[in-house]
């Protein structure tokens, strides 16, 4: 019986160890079996440190530094400039199917919100007070250099936030091309459609 009675203490000390008192409520800290793995000896995100004359843990970008990954020799590419500094027009790649359904993808995820599955700015945040996004159909829209295009993407404009931190500059380009489509569908004309299928249209 002796045997019994030490079996069931052992397993209530384990259970009540492992699960612990649930319910209850306790003003102490938690028992840390390796309070290193919690209490790190580093420096947090804008904290303070004595290392340095101003006591910021966040260091200034030094002057002239590329990170790491983002250095081009394209500036077409990497910022939608010609080698005048002017917006460039045209793309830095060739368009290709593969492009324009990889932007179609970036598009409905991260566009087609405010300004719509057609462009015509008429997305869901519309219904919650988002008024001011524009169509694409509008004449300074129509007539914007593509590299001004990829630099709103980029670096946001008014009350558009940046996506550059969030699209590849290859993802921010395919989404160019689809807005560029997506302009190009509502301007279309009859005389786009070649004569032999044109009957599909019903015509």
């Amino acid at each position: 019986m002796r045997y019994v009675y030490l079996a069931f203490a052992f397993l209530l000390v384990a259970t009540v160890s492992i699960l612990g008192f649930r319910g209850s409520k306790s003003s102490r800290p938690p028992i840390e079996i390796f309070p290193d793995m919690d209490q790190q000896p580093k420096y947090m995100p804008q904290g303070e440190s004595s290392f340095f004359p101003d006591g910021r843990v966040d260091r200034p970008v030094p002057a002239n530094t590329v990170a790491r990954g983002f250095f081009s020799e394209d500036d077409h590419l990497a910022f939608g400039k010609d080698e005048n500094g002017e917006f460039a027009r045209g793309f830095p790649m060739d368009i290709t199917k593969e492009l324009l359904e990889r932007g179609r993808d970036r598009y409905a995820i991260f566009c087609a919100v405010c300004h719509g599955a057609s462009g015509d700015g008429n997305g869901i945040t519309k219904q919650y007070g988002m008024i001011a996004t524009p169509s694409y159909m509008r004449d300074d829209l129509l007539n914007m250099p593509e590299g001004e295009i990829f630099d709103t993407i980029t670096n946001g404009k008014n009350t558009m936030g940046r996506y550059g931190d969030k699209l590849t500059v290859e993802d921010r380009w395919a989404i160019v091309a689809y807005f560029k489509v997506l302009q190009r569908a509502q301007q279309g004309t009859l005389g786009d459609v070649p004569v032999d299928k044109r009957s599909e249209l019903g015509l």
